[in-house]
């Protein structure tokens, strides 16, 4: 894991009192101002996020919802803690194990139902195997076969392109990050080696010229644009993620609630065709289409959110 603390400042570096000669021994200005600035930023896995209590508060984008897109920020270790795992992928993992659900529930109906239809059609009367059979049919074509196609093959697809983009905007942010490191240490470098040129000349250990002393002071200068560049196309590629990140985690929450919904509407149809051919069975099938009425995909999004959730502090920009 990468983490790399930010600072607040508003010093220039081609400001002249931090390039002024200085007596041997002494720190310069710009030395003594970095030590001196606070840390408020922290940056993981090339993601940049505000400190503990620094900054103004951050406020929920979905308050009251658990939405999705207030709580999958940072990266989550799997089981072993060896790897990171972008609070995107824990979105999408939960997409693929309800399309698995519904197939295992899919599979449990039509175990459960044509197996007692022809069971009940060799032991009871004609009139009464036969309600059973109409029972089977319905059920398999008005709930197992509905949950079986639903969202077909097309779904993983659509999943996968979610997953590429978002993780080809992470690779975008990690690039962005390494040339603001690498621009970072050319800065330093060239600060250092007009603070040596300059201390030179002041105690004539060198026949280094005025002009020696500007071109360094114009590399330093260079240097620092660079780093400012670096960051502000850092800052708005990570600006671009966030926004995807919103868009795309609120999308998947959106598939989530109609997959509930979906389920919830078929589920309800079994217990009606229940009720249709089995009045005896009301005691047993009465508490679950209770369950169903109560089935509400907020509260189903809040107890997941507050199990999965991989944290709720969203990005901020780098300062230099």
């Amino acid at each position: 894991m990468m983490m790399e603390a930010s600072f607040d400042t508003e010093e220039s570096f081609d400001d002249p009192s931090c390039l002024a000669p200085q007596p041997p021994g002494s720190v310069s200005p710009a030395k003594r101002q970095i030590k001196e600035v606070k840390e408020t930023k922290i940056t993981i896995n090339c993601v940049t996020f505000p400190l503990p209590g620094e900054g103004p508060e951050q406020q929920l984008l979905k308050p009251d919802e658990w939405s999705y897109c207030d709580y999958f920020w940072t990266d989550k270790k799997d089981p072993q803690g060896t790897t990171s795992l972008p609070g995107f992928e824990v979105l999408l993992q939960k997409q693929l194990k309800g399309k698995q659900m519904q197939k295992e529930m899919s599979e449990f109906i039509h175990e459960r139902t044509l197996g007692e239809a022809w069971t009940q059609l060799k032991k009871s009367l004609h009139d009464e195997a036969e309600v059973h059979l109409k029972f089977s049919n319905k059920l398999h074509s008005e709930v197992e076969k509905p949950l079986l196609t639903f969202r077909g093959d097309n779904f993983k697809k659509d999943l996968k392109k979610y997953d590429h983009h978002i993780a080809d905007l992470r690779k975008q942010l990690a690039s962005r990050y390494a040339s603001v490191e690498k621009a970072r240490k050319a800065l330093a470098d060239r600060q250092k080696d007009l603070e040596v040129k300059t201390q030179q000349l002041e105690i004539k250990l060198s026949n280094k010229t005025e002009e020696d002393i500007k071109k360094a002071r114009r590399k330093s200068t260079q240097a620092g644009d660079d780093l400012m560049r670096c960051v502000d196309l850092y800052n708005q590629t990570q600006s671009k993620w966030f926004e995807e990140m919103v868009t795309t985690s609120m999308e998947l929450e959106k598939l989530e609630v109609e997959r509930i919904e979906w389920i919830q509407q078929h589920l309800r149809q079994y217990t009606t065709l229940r009720h249709e051919t089995d009045m005896f069975n009301q005691s047993t099938v009465e508490p679950v289409d209770q369950l169903l009425q109560n089935v509400d995909p907020a509260k189903d999004r809040e107890l997941w959110v507050k199990e999965n959730n991989t944290g709720e502090v969203r990005p901020v920009d780098m300062d230099i």
